[in-house]
């Protein structure tokens, strides 16, 4: 059996941190996946210094020191909330084998493959590090541009412009067989279980706004590579809205760590089943 645990969304909160680090100790599981949004909101930090050296590669190495050879593959990606700017030390962090920074990348892990995508298709918020373009270049009633807003990482002016999601995830994945593969976003697929937003009724400018918020690449992607697992976050409110914090997609499975309580979400499953995975509110 091949036990792994999924979080997401975790914005920075040390009470979140410390009950995932707690399982980790006691359950042991062989990988842990962080889908995103792991850093505090800018102006808000809950501890002191760094919080990413200070804080969460401390924990994990002082992890890695109790548990030796039972220390768990640490696939992590980044989220809209998180600036870019930090990735630079999830890199250095990567190399020192605390973790596996996965945006863009694919991984062996056992018989299956790992791969790690960041971006989300652009919202209202004004951090665009991590959004895209979806499809096309049209952006939803009330949100704004990767054009605008602002970011921690200076990119080309035609890559803010012109890059899509789709147009990542062909490079990502090319022609490679997905049958054993789990792949690790930040954002949900479009009209899902896990991209419901609290939009009912809301208009911008008269326009009526989509309740789902998800990618529409992302879900084309799905359909048609067929992973065996997905994991998602973002949205944080879908769970409770849809009743579900899961989908699947013909013999995809997808799940969501994503959660608007004060709780820590923690999904558990195994990757010979994923089909069997459980959430639970710690």
């Amino acid at each position: 059996m091949t036990g792994c645990i999924f979080v997401s969304d975790l914005h920075g909160r040390i009470d979140r941190y410390r009950k995932l680090f707690g399982v980790l100790s006691t359950e042991r599981p062989k990988a842990v996946f962080i889908g995103g949004d792991i850093m505090p909101n800018f102006g808000h930090a809950d501890t002191r210094g760094d919080f990413l050296d200070d804080f969460l590669f401390a924990e994990l190495s002082r992890l890695r020191d109790a548990l030796g050879e039972a220390y768990p593959r640490v696939f992590i990606v980044l989220g809209n909330d998180d600036g870019r700017a930090v990735e630079k030390s999830l890199v250095e962090a990567a190399d020192r084998g605390l973790l596996l920074y996965m945006h863009g990348r694919k991984a062996a892990f056992g018989r299956w493959t790992i791969y790690g995508y960041c971006f989300s298709p652009p919202s209202p918020f004004m951090l665009k590090d991590w959004e895209r373009y979806d499809v096309s270049r049209y952006v939803d009633p009330g949100c704004v541009s990767p054009e605008e807003g602002w970011r921690t990482v200076a990119v080309d002016p035609d890559e803010a412009r012109f890059a899509t999601i789709a147009q990542d995830l062909d490079a990502l994945a090319g022609s490679d067989d997905l049958e054993n593969a789990v792949v690790l976003f930040h954002a949900p697929p479009h009209e899902s279980n896990l991209d419901r937003a609290a939009l009912d009724g809301k208009s911008f400018d008269h326009a009526p706004l989509d309740v789902h918020v998800g990618s529409i690449a992302i879900r084309r992607f799905i359909e048609r590579t067929q992973p065996l697992l997905t994991l998602h976050g973002h949205i944080h409110e879908s769970a409770r809205i849809t009743g579900s914090w899961r989908d699947r997609f013909g013999g995809t499975v997808a799940l969501s760590a994503a959660h608007d309580g004060p709780e820590l979400a923690l999904v558990r499953f195994d990757l010979d089943d994923p089909s069997t995975a459980t959430r639970k509110l710690l």
